[in-house]
């Protein structure tokens, strides 16, 4: 089967109604850009395809399973799915119904013109499915989220190659790694994870969250920084950040609005965590991206 990927891409025979939607957003002579919006749940079968081109997406919304030649992980805001050409996969929402994810997806020749120049060989293949939650891709995750809403502060051709060679250079230096949790385990981060997404915005705490996963603060502490790679704290930051950095470019609100409507209660706090994160102050950025 192809997988759902081109402008002119139609969905697989046999294929469930939910199965990902595929809306294109920019193209080049080499590459293209769209976003894949999924409605599976668990009282569906797992979703099989073959990744025509190179894959790379940064998954916005939902949780979901996915297992290809490079491995299996579990995918959530934040983290990067990553696929090598003719490889098949499959994706299951096991622990949850639907997702949605920014694809980049880049012909062969291309992704090896970049991958000699950035990973020092054309042969480069990922030996990951995934690249977890980490700040060295905020921004190209953001940039990727506002282009979807059609912000398109950024040239194609610069936002497409930028995205990859970051991904690869950050494939070249990360120690970020994840495990591919036991059943139980998966679900149960599953569950944290679409709760931290759908109240982001509110006040959560270690103990609530361990709650949520039937584990104690300790074990979920633990288990939740193994499958994720980062802790519950920094991961419902970052989620914060890219949420706001998304809104900072795509309205006009007033940045004390985006602060508040992130789940910062002061604008101090946002502020410090905001450079921290992308190395510019609210309006600076904001600036930036206007003037891009």
């Amino acid at each position: 089967m192809r997988e759902v990927g081109g402008a002119d891409a139609k969905m697989p025979v046999g294929q469930p109604a939910g199965a990902p939607a595929w809306r294109a957003i920019a193209a080049g002579d080499a590459w293209h850009v769209g976003e894949f919006t999924c409605r599976l749940g668990p009282e569906d079968r797992p979703f099989e395809e073959r990744h025509d081109f190179v894959s790379i997406a940064a998954v916005v919304e939902g949780s979901f399973q996915y297992r290809s030649d490079a491995g299996a992980a579990l995918l959530y805001p934040g983290s990067f799915l990553l696929g090598n050409a003719g490889a098949a996969f499959e994706c299951g929402h096991d622990h949850g119904t639907g997702d949605r994810c920014i694809a980049f997806k880049y012909a062969p020749a291309l992704f090896e013109e970049v991958a000699a120049s950035v990973a020092g060989s054309h042969r480069f293949r990922f030996g990951t499915a995934m690249l977890p939650a980490i700040r060295a891709l905020a921004l190209p995750a953001v940039a990727a989220e506002a282009r979807a809403q059609g912000a398109g502060s950024i040239a194609g051709d610069e936002l497409a190659l930028g995205f990859l060679e970051t991904v690869l250079t950050t494939l070249g230096g990360t120690t970020a790694t994840v495990a591919a949790p036991p059943p139980r385990d998966q679900r149960r981060i599953s569950r944290v994870l679409r709760h931290i997404e759908a109240h982001a915005d509110q006040p959560l705490d270690l103990d609530a969250l361990a709650a949520q996963a039937f584990m104690s603060k300790y074990h979920f502490l633990r288990t939740f920084r193994r499958v994720v790679g980062v802790t519950p704290y920094h991961y419902l930051l970052d989620l914060r950040m890219r949420r706001a950095a998304v809104e900072l470019c795509t309205t006009a609100a007033p940045i004390a609005s985006v602060a508040f409507d992130a789940g910062f209660g002061d604008l101090s706090t946002f502020n410090g965590h905001f450079r921290d994160v992308f190395g510019a102050s609210p309006s600076a950025f904001r600036r930036a991206q206007r003037a891009a």
